[in-house]
């Protein structure tokens, strides 16, 4: 009895062609980017925050230079979101920024809808960007994209953990918006402070289930430096306008009676850790996730809500035509029927106005017929009364005739007996 051997199954090897000379896709990524660059790219910022938080000074610091502002009052009835474009070149990159303030935010009595201005806000942005696609001449690439990218929540540095209004309205934006949670004005705590409202924060987010943006660690080249500034957030910062000379350099402070507060001063704040994670690292990042995860969570919860979807009641696939096509059926039919049930509904009405038309009519004939009765009763009334009077005037010239001849005769009989 012989035994059967059996060989290992070799796996299939896959040839390796060397390229007999150079051919060029290798300068691929150079195309890419010099595409890039000659059509520019967009990003745009959404600051949230109290009025007076330094937002509009913190934008200024970040991208190094100043930005028109105004300051906003504590009386504004409802939060309004203001959004200014700017044109901006470093070498030769030009970037389109838009910053978006809310303005009032925080400062009403009655802070049950502050976060529904930013909420409606950011899906006009989506539905702009959705009507764009949907339409049959596009121009994705030439319209403006105002959808938001990175969203700076500035929370008040009150050392005692998030209030109601940050959690209730990071939550309604955490599947819309990339999150960076930063605590502003940092330099009016102290270092153990700031590091016991930093971990309270982060645990008051979890605790709630706020998902703010983590910084991508899938890039070999980056993760080590966004795992490392993923333990930073929220990041602590300080912004400022003025400069102060320290030794024989310029720098971005903030001066107080006890001392001068470096802005660029990692052992100060965390102003450079938070402009090296937003626009030197990850900036591409944010807009990405913003087209591949955000705005796709809308697109799809906006076509379902028109009827389309991928599979039909039976789970299998369907295209797109044929959705449309069987919404267009079914709009035809409602169309029918809504149409049979107008005109089930004109000819009811026909018929009742035709009834109350008879009924009208019947009552004025009637009504005709009493009248003519009433003016047939009071014609012969008439008639009778007019002969009555001719017989009365007769009878009464009768009489006058008589009493005439009486008192003729009367006057001849006296005569002759005179």
């Amino acid at each position: 009895m012989s035994a059967e051997v059996e060989f290992p199954k070799k796996e299939p090897h896959l040839r390796a062609l060397k390229l007999s000379g150079h051919v060029g896709f290798d300068s691929l990524p150079d195309q890419l980017v010099n595409k890039s660059v000659q059509n520019g790219f967009v990003f745009n910022v959404m600051c949230i925050g109290e009025t007076g938080l330094g937002k509009s000074t913190l934008m200024d610091t970040l991208f190094n230079t100043s930005f028109e502002s105004t300051p906003s009052s504590h009386t504004l009835p409802h939060v309004k979101l203001k959004a200014h474009t700017y044109e901006l070149q470093e070498s030769n990159v030009r970037l389109k920024l838009t910053i978006c303030d809310t303005v009032g935010y925080g400062d009403q009595i009655n802070k049950d809808d502050s976060f529904k201005a930013v909420v409606d806000y950011i899906d006009a942005q989506f539905e702009a960007y959705l009507q764009e696609e949907l339409k049959i001449k596009r121009s994705l690439i030439s319209c403006h994209d105002s959808r938001i990218h990175a969203c700076l929540y500035f929370i008040c540095p009150t050392g005692h953990g998030l209030k109601s209004l940050d959690l209730v309205c990071m939550k309604k934006l955490d599947s819309k918006v990339n999150i960076i949670p930063i605590i502003a004005k940092a330099d009016t705590i102290s270092k153990q402070e700031l590091q016991r409202f930093k971990s309270k924060i982060m645990q008051e987010l979890f605790n709630n289930g706020v998902q703010i943006y983590q910084f991508p660690t899938d890039d070999e080249t980056v993760s080590e430096t966004n795992s490392a500034m993923n333990d930073h957030v929220p990041f602590a910062v300080v912004g400022s306008t003025e400069f102060i000379k320290v030794g024989n350099k310029l720098i971005r402070a903030r001066q107080y009676p006890w001392g001068t507060v470096q802005v660029e001063n990692e052992s100060h704040c965390d102003f450079v850790k938070l402009r090296e994670m937003i626009i030197r690292t990850n900036m591409e990042d944010m807009r990405e996730k913003t087209h591949s995860k955000h705005y796709e969570l809308y697109r799809q919860r906006r076509l379902e809500e028109m009827g389309f979807s991928d599979v039909d009641s039976e789970n299998k696939p369907i295209s797109f035509q044929q959705t449309f096509e069987a919404k267009r059926s079914n709009h035809l039919a409602e169309l029918q029927a809504k149409e049979e049930e107008v005109r089930q509904m004109f000819v009811q009405r026909v018929k009742e106005k035709e009834a109350e038309l008879k009924e009208s009519e019947k009552h004025l004939h009637d009504k005709f017929e009493k009248l003519k009765r009433d003016h047939a009763d009071e014609k012969r009334k008439l008639e009778e009364s007019r002969k009555k009077l001719e017989e009365d005037f007769l009878e009464f010239t009768r009489r006058k005739q008589q009493l005439a001849t009486t008192h003729h005769t009367l006057t001849l009989g006296k005569s002759k007996k005179k």
